[in-house]
């Protein structure tokens, strides 16, 4: 199965553009090292968000980036983005699948544990979790669930957990070490008046407590924990071949 290990994934937000060429602005954050783009822009009609999609599936093939549209699996299909993100309210997974075929990404919100261990049942290849925080980018959000509620979450699923919901950059590190894969963002990215220095500090964080293993049952931590036995089994394997020569002598 196909995972999104995602460390920074941004969202789009025009809101915060300020007056800023969105392209110019992805083409930022990419460099700083978001490794994830979605578009997510719900005040345009159908054609302009068509018109955003084939802009970023560009931009984000020429970089090798990771393209996801927000809700709309027709504008993901039609512009061969990578996947799609789905709401709780938007169209099941099994459909979304269905209509995308296997090898496509599928990510879903989530808000606790429930919901996450749902989502992985019916294929999900990561989770975006959250609020966090209390956010303004979003009007309906759930009450924020803190870091708490990530430890608790990455107990229970085996599939990447992107955490979500206004996360700043002096949060990232905590919230990494609670479990969660990556942090998505829209505003303390898109909206810095530094996109590409916001971008940078945020992935580096997330690299920094990543390249220490800490986490409490996440998906990163248990695939360095894999690797640890690979390499472990690999080594006795080894021995045992040694061993055998020497038996022979």
């Amino acid at each position: 199965m196909r995972f999104l290990d995602s460390r920074l994934y941004v969202i789009t937000g025009s809101a915060f553009l300020k007056g800023r060429k969105l392209e110019d602005v992805i083409l930022q954050a990419i460099g700083g090292g978001a490794d994830c783009i979605q578009l997510r822009e719900k005040d345009v009609s159908s054609r302009e968000l068509l018109e955003m999609a084939v802009l970023l599936r560009k931009l984000t093939k020429e970089t090798g980036t990771t393209f996801i549209v927000n809700d709309r699996v027709d504008i993901a299909q039609a512009v061969g983005a990578d996947g799609v993100h789905l709401g709780q309210q938007d169209l099941p997974i099994a459909v979304a699948r269905e209509i995308l075929g296997p090898d496509k990404i599928i990510g879903i919100s989530t808000h606790d544990s429930k919901e996450a261990i749902e989502a992985e049942r019916s294929g999900a290849n990561y989770i975006g979790l959250g609020p966090v925080h209390p956010t303004p980018t979003k009007s309906d959000a759930e009450p924020a669930i803190g870091l708490q509620g990530i430890r608790e979450v990455c107990r229970h699923v085996s599939i990447p957990v992107v955490a979500i919901g206004g996360i700043k950059q002096k949060d990232v590190e905590d919230i990494i070490r609670s479990g969660a894969s990556g942090v998505a963002v829209i505003s303390a990215v898109i909206g810095a008046d530094d996109v590409h220095a916001a971008a940078k500090a945020m992935r580096d964080a997330v690299d920094r407590v990543r390249k220490e293993g800490i986490g409490h049952g996440s998906y990163y931590q248990r695939s360095i924990e894999d690797g640890a036995r690979r390499k472990d089994a690999g080594r006795r394997s080894q021995t045992l071949r040694a061993d055998g020569k020497d038996h022979c002598h």
